[in-house]
């Protein structure tokens, strides 16, 4: 029989920062995800509107489904200083190597492993492309408190963490929930810091957040959402980065980063983007969670990004580019 202990140690020796399991219910928030849908705050990520009843309820994701293992990375880039003139903004998130293929990776690892112990039962490895609430169900195994920008903020080490999961049939003994209080208080400092008022309390609005925007979003933005974008290209950070729980010292916040995460790319010279071609685009993005943005895209931050570093600096060479820009 499988016991939670052997899970945790095996986690904890594939690198995870935070480790929890938790019980494969279906979602207390139901309710408040299908109303967040019918006012579409989803914006264009059509996909998040298909699968709601495996979204809600694990078992419809894996039959017969009991337990979820829960497990964090920490990232948080030590390279986090104002970027050079002319440079659009780059998320933390993807600064270094793709969560996805970091983290996946190493949960097949774990699954086989499992299987190893127990072939009797089904263990399926979730990163953020499953259809499954992973921020909620790492909520409940202990790994953190949902704060009011709707991230997972862990106490001690904030909220710099990419999460990934697995579903299983085996039954575990639920980890102690230690992060059950609320992170927040009465501090609003998210809500307040956000350009585009995306964040009112435990809820964002994804058409206005500037992640979606820059990320999701593939149409072209509405012109309301320009200046407040800022420099942002790829991602925004702007809530993380006010929240009390990540002002720690530098030597904490990088203490416990996988070592995967550290930045190769905090920032990209607006100036060159415009002037990419496909080659180009594929070259700087090889093995980054940044390669899913298409050229058209980047380039549309890009100008976004340049209009507003123009409207308070002086570049000929890049005034002189976004005024023959086809946008």
């Amino acid at each position: 029989m499988l016991h939670t202990d052997q899970v945790i140690l095996l986690c904890k020796e594939h690198g995870f920062a935070l480790v929890g399991v938790t019980d494969a219910q279906k979602s207390k928030w139901s309710s408040e995800f299908e109303a967040w849908l019918e006012a579409k705050k989803h914006g264009e990520m059509l996909w998040l509107a298909n699968n709601v009843d495996v979204r809600l309820d694990p078992m419809n994701l894996v039959s017969g489904a009991v337990s979820i293992i829960c497990v964090a990375d920490r990232y948080g880039s030590s390279n986090d200083e104002t970027p050079p003139p002319r440079h659009g903004k780059i998320a933390r998130y993807a600064r270094g190597g793709d969560y996805h293929k970091v983290m996946k990776k190493r949960l097949h690892q774990i699954c086989d492993a499992l299987r190893q112990l127990d072939s009797k039962n089904e263990f399926r490895a979730c990163v953020d492309t499953a259809p499954l609430f992973e921020r909620e169900f790492a909520a409940a195994a202990g790994l953190g408190a949902i704060g009011k920008n709707t991230l997972l903020i862990d106490q001690s080490i904030g909220s710099w963490l990419m999460l990934g999961a697995i579903v299983t049939t085996a039954t575990l003994k639920a980890t102690d929930n230690k992060n059950d209080t609320d992170p927040c208080g009465s501090c609003t400092k998210c809500i307040d810091a956000c350009p585009t008022d995306a964040i009112t309390p435990w809820s964002v609005d994804g058409s206005k957040c500037i992640s979606y925007l820059t990320i999701e979003h593939r149409s072209e933005i509405d012109p309301t959402f320009h200046e407040q974008m800022g420099q942002w290209i790829f991602g925004c950070d702007i809530c993380q980065e006010v929240c009390p729980h990540n002002q720690q010292t530098q030597k904490t916040r990088c203490a416990q980063v996988h070592s995967a995460y550290e930045s190769k790319t905090s920032s990209l010279d607006l100036l060159e983007v415009l002037n990419w071609n496909e080659e180009d685009r594929r070259n700087a993005f090889k093995g980054s969670a940044m390669k899913r943005a298409k050229l058209d895209m980047m380039q549309r931050n890009a100008a976004i990004a340049a209009k507003n570093y123009l409207a308070h600096s002086d570049d000929p060479v890049l005034q002189e580019k976004i005024t023959s820009w086809k946008s």
